[in-house]
């Protein structure tokens, strides 16, 4: 057996808060229900947490509702006294700060450390549609090469994805469609999802064209909302009240250039060098995997790490979904069993972590996979990514 330092801790604890499209409700109050509720589940008190953590760590992004509270203001609003604090919009995408963590523990800065992901990126577009502000700004750094050409959107830079990966390897949108599909499916028994009403290939078809060949609906939904998780130190698992989720290995690779759209190869992106360092640190093989929870920005995206996570070869992710019957929940290979971010809403990630502890532990109601023991939750697209390989402990 592979001995690597995450598996030094588990989750204890999550936590979340309402979520939904223009809740209205500041970003901090949405965080604070979040972590109190994580604390709560992993059976700790306040002054028990002694690490904070969280992406991007900052304001850099706020002003859009994508940053959230930093660590900084969420350890003053708790009042705790920390021994490790993390805030970053860099790393292995917005799992970095969950990976970040599971070393803190394992090297003994902390022993319980919050991790949170919180946005209001609903109302804030509710609010920018009514104050368009100060018009046109001067495009910089990698907009340079972006902006001037109407590309002012990640739909556009996925959509120069998913049209290579067609052109390339045949895959057709008939295809790409049982992605948008089986997350509305699986959103459908999830009554935390924004979107749950059934959805047919036809509806997909005719949808409204963004950024061809990408569609709105392969196009993830911005919610206001917060979750959290406490990352704690194995010795504390059999102290723990609920069913430990463990982290067997992960991936962190940054190769190649750090471009949305001039990444060596468009097809894989960054999710191939995260995938083969996860599988390096790891006894278990993909066909170990009971559940697949993959970042859904953009259905490519999803697409691009079955086959990176080698569920299939490169270039075959398009007949591996055809008919969506391999990735239902009754398939070879459940995805997104709570609807990913086309249905259940945008949690960059955090969703799909959270839907592996819920499985992992057993309580995710009409849409638990029987027996699940190994579930990948992997998140990001283009040049960041991050991936993690969490495994069912033992109950207490």
């Amino acid at each position: 057996m592979i001995s690597n330092p995450e598996r030094l801790s588990f989750i204890s604890g999550i936590g979340r808060s309402a979520s939904g499209r223009r809740l209205g409700r500041t970003a901090m109050d949405l965080t604070l229900d979040a972590a109190l509720q994580a604390i709560e589940d992993a059976g700790l008190k306040r002054e028990d947490i002694d690490g904070v953590a969280t992406y991007p760590g900052g304001d850099a992004i706020a002003s859009r509702g994508m940053g959230g509270p930093s660590s900084v203001q969420v350890q003053d609003a708790l009042r705790l006294n920390l021994n490790y604090l993390y805030g970053s919009g860099e790393g292995s995408a917005q799992l970095g700060s969950i990976i970040e963590a599971t070393m803190a523990v394992a090297s003994g800065l902390a022993k319980h450390v919050l991790v949170f992901r919180t946005v209001t990126e609903a109302t804030m577009q509710g609010m920018q549609s009514r104050n368009p502000g100060q018009g046109m700004q001067v495009a910089s750094g990698f907009m340079e090469f972006l902006a001037p050409f109407g590309a002012i959107s990640a739909t556009n830079w996925f959509a120069q994805v998913a049209q290579l990966h067609m052109h390339k390897y045949g895959t057709t949108r008939e295809q790409l469609g049982q992605i948008a599909l089986t997350c509305r499916t699986n959103a459908g028994a999830n009554p935390l999802a924004v979107y749950r009403d059934p959805l047919t290939l036809d509806d997909y078809l005719n949808a409204r064209m963004i950024s061809t060949p990408l569609c709105l609906l392969d196009c993830d939904v911005p919610v206001d909302g917060s979750m959290a998780f406490i990352i704690s130190h194995v010795d504390y698992a059999k102290d723990a009240p609920k069913i430990p989720v463990h982290f067997n290995a992960v991936g962190t690779a940054q190769y190649g250039r750090p471009s949305w759209d001039q990444y060596e190869d468009m097809t894989s992106m960054m999710a191939q060098g995260v995938g083969k360092q996860m599988w390096s640190r790891t006894d278990l093989k993909p066909a170990d995997v009971d559940v697949a929870e993959l970042y859904d920005g953009f259905s490519i995206i999803t697409l691009a790490w079955i086959e990176a996570l080698g569920f299939c070869a490169q270039g075959e992710g398009g007949a591996f979904i055809e008919g969506g019957q391999r990735i239902a929940r009754t398939g070879e290979l459940p995805i997104n069993t709570h609807g990913g971010q086309l249905s259940e809403g945008r949690l960059h990630g955090f969703g799909h972590v959270y839907e592996a502890a819920v499985q992992l532990r057993g309580d995710a109601g009409e849409r638990q996979i029987p027996n699940a023991e190994v579930i990948v939750a992997a998140n990001g697209g283009g040049p960041i990514a991050g991936a993690l390989l969490l495994t069912r402990g033992i109950s207490n």
